[in-house]
C-alpha cells in the first residue's frame, strides 16, 4: 500500500490523469500495478469463497516505478491482466457492444455512434512519445 507521499507522486505521473484512458482522476482513483501483482487466494470455508491470504505472486512488483494512476473503471477492468491482455480486452469492446447492447445498436443506426478501427494506445504510451 503506497504512502500518502507515494500516492501524490503516482497521481502526478501523468498530470492527474488516468494512465490508461487519460480521463481526469477524481476522488477514489486507484493505484494500479502496470505489471500485475496477483494476490494469492485461499478458500475460506466459513465465507464459502476464495479470499486473499495477504501474500502476492510477484511482491517484487509492488514498487512506485511499476505503479500507475488509474480511474476506477480502468483499474477494475484491467484487474490483474497484463498490459497486452488489457489492450485486447479494450479492443474487443465494440464487438461486445454490437453483440449484446440493444441501445448501442439503435444509437449506431440513428447515427449517434460512428465506429472506427484503430489500435488501442494507452494515455501513458502517448505521453512517452511526446
Amino acid at each position: 500500500m503506497p504512502t500518502k507521499k507515494e500516492r501524490e507522486i503516482i497521481f502526478n505521473k501523468f498530470g492527474g490523469r488516468c494512465a490508461y484512458c487519460g480521463c481526469e482522476l477524481v476522488k477514489g482513483w486507484h493505484v494500479d500495478e502496470l505489471e500485475p501483482c496477483r494476490r494469492n487466494l485461499k478458500y475460506d470455508r466459513r465465507k464459502r469463497r476464495w479470499v486473499p491470504d495477504g501474500t502476492y505472486k510477484h511482491p517484487e512488483r509492488l514498487h512506485i516505478d511499476n505503479q500507475m494512476p488509474a480511474c476506477a473503471s480502468c483499474n477494475i477492468n484491467k484487474h490483474s491482466l497484463s498490459l497486452e491482455e488489457f489492450r485486447k480486452l479494450v479492443g474487443g469492446f465494440i464487438k461486445s457492444l454490437n453483440l449484446y447492447s440493444t441501445q448501442y445498436k439503435i444509437a449506431k443506426r440513428y447515427g449517434f455512434i460512428q465506429e472506427i478501427e484503430k489500435p488501442v494506445v494507452f494515455y501513458f504510451e502517448q505521453e512517452f512519445t511526446k
